[in-house]
Parts: structure tokens; C-alpha cells; sequence
């Protein structure tokens, strides 16, 4: 048996290539898998359950078949934080909280979207924690449909703007913040996406951090198993 864990598929109408990848993946890739994991952007952009488009709806009954089979887990990313209850319902997702901690096969794991380890990108954080503020999720969860629309439209194109001038080294996770987080949840293991660079890292103290991979060019997931951990791309197309 094994776990699976995907992340960073960012999924959106105009992008129907991806849609089909991960489509098919749940269709042919989670045999002898006994959880999925998804850590996080899913979806490109999420502005209410209530606005769900028609390939989210068509994602949701195909999650909800896997469901049927295993337990399905989703922890929010920085682009779908307002996934809700209803959302999750429909397709068979239990949601996780910002971190979480799971023995896996014998290794005391932490797992994340990842987001909040970029410590360096100052700005970034300030919005995080304004983000994240249950007045700020339930007033923009009572505007106007358009107008969250809007909202959504012109924090992604901030975000790509604001991405450009930013060095990677402040897009990437913060090494001190790693260990921080490894040494107060006592685990050995950290698992994570956001950063669309897959890797397993070496740390200190014979801990590591896994990077499962981005689905913009391919479709990507991390394979964990009593006896292995690989990371595993998957060609569109096939």
C-alpha cells in the first residue's frame, strides 16, 4: 500500500489540458493507495463554493468517486483558501488544517501547503495574516459575486506582477523556518508544495523536506510507501 500526495495543479477553465491530467490521474493512478493528499492550489483561483464553475463541478464528482475508495484530504493553498464545507461535501474532501502532523509508516511527518514558510517575503506574510482573519473571510464571502470576482482577478494579477520582481530566494522557503517547524511538531519529515520546485532535501539530524511538483507542464506526484518515497512525473497526454 501507499499514500499519495499532489499539490500546485492551479486548475482553471483555461487550462483544460491540466483538467484532463488530473482527471485521468484519478482515474489510473490510485490503485493500492490507501490516501490521497492534496496540499493546496488546486484550483488557480477560488472566490466562493457558491461560485463554483462548471469543470470544478465536474472536478468534484470525480474526487468524490475516488472518495468512495480512500479518504481524500485537502489542505488550502494560498490561491483556493476559501474551499469550504460545501465544496468539500460535494466532493468527498475532508479539510485539514494549515498543518498537519500524521505518522507515516513509521516516520513522524509534518505536512503543508507551504506558503507560510516563505518568511522572507515580508509583504507577502502581511497579507497572509489579514487573509486569514475569519472577519475578512466572512465579508468577502457577503459580497457580491461579481465583486469577488473582481477581487480575485486583480490579486492575481498583482501576485504575477509583484512574483516577477521578487528573487527566488524570497519565493522559496525560509531554511530556519523548516527546522522551527520540524522541531516544535517533533517530527522528521516535512512534506510540502507552493514553491513548484520538487525535491527531496536532505537536512540536519538525518531529517527531510519533499517539494511535490507543480501540474503546469506535467502532472506530478509524490509516492510513499512502507519501503520508498519518489517523486513521480506524469506527461500530459498519457
Amino acid at each position: 500500500m501507499r499514500t499519495l500526495f499532489v499539490g500546485d495543479l492551479h486548475l482553471s477553465a483555461d487550462r483544460p489540458d491540466i483538467t484532463q491530467a488530473f482527471l485521468t490521474f484519478l482515474d489510473t493512478q490510485l490503485a493500492d493507495t490507501e490516501a490521497l493528499y492534496i496540499l493546496g492550489d488546486l484550483f488557480e483561483v477560488w472566490v466562493g463554493d457558491d461560485i463554483a464553475e462548471p469543470f470544478a463541478n465536474q472536478l468534484a464528482d470525480a474526487i468524490k468517486l475516488a472518495a468512495q475508495k480512500m479518504p481524500v484530504y485537502f489542505i488550502h493553498g494560498n490561491r483556493d483558501f476559501l474551499i469550504g464545507g460545501t465544496f468539500a461535501k460535494r466532493s468527498g474532501m475532508t479539510l485539514l488544517p494549515e498543518v498537519v502532523v500524521l505518522n507515516l509508516y513509521g516516520i513522524d511527518s509534518v505536512i503543508l501547503h507551504g506558503d507560510s514558510l516563505c518568511t522572507l517575503d515580508k509583504p507577502y506574510q502581511r497579507f497572509r495574516k489579514f487573509r486569514n482573519m475569519a472577519w475578512t473571510k466572512w465579508l468577502y464571502a457577503h459580497l457580491p459575486k461579481s465583486k469577488r470576482l473582481g477581487i480575485a482577478a486583480k490579486i492575481r494579477s498583482r501576485s504575477q506582477s509583484s512574483n516577477q520582481q521578487k528573487s527566488y530566494s524570497i519565493m522559496d522557503v525560509e531554511p530556519d523556518a523548516v527546522l522551527e517547524l520540524l522541531d516544535s511538531t517533533q517530527t522528521q519529515q516535512m512534506i510540502h508544495g507552493h514553491t513548484h520546485r520538487p525535491a527531496i532535501h536532505s537536512l540536519t539530524n538525518g531529517k527531510r523536506r519533499i517539494v511535490v511538483g507543480d501540474w503546469y507542464e506535467q502532472g506530478s506526484m509524490l509516492c510513499v510507501s512502507q519501503d520508498n518515497i519518489e517523486l513521480i512525473e506524469l506527461p500530459f497526454g498519457k
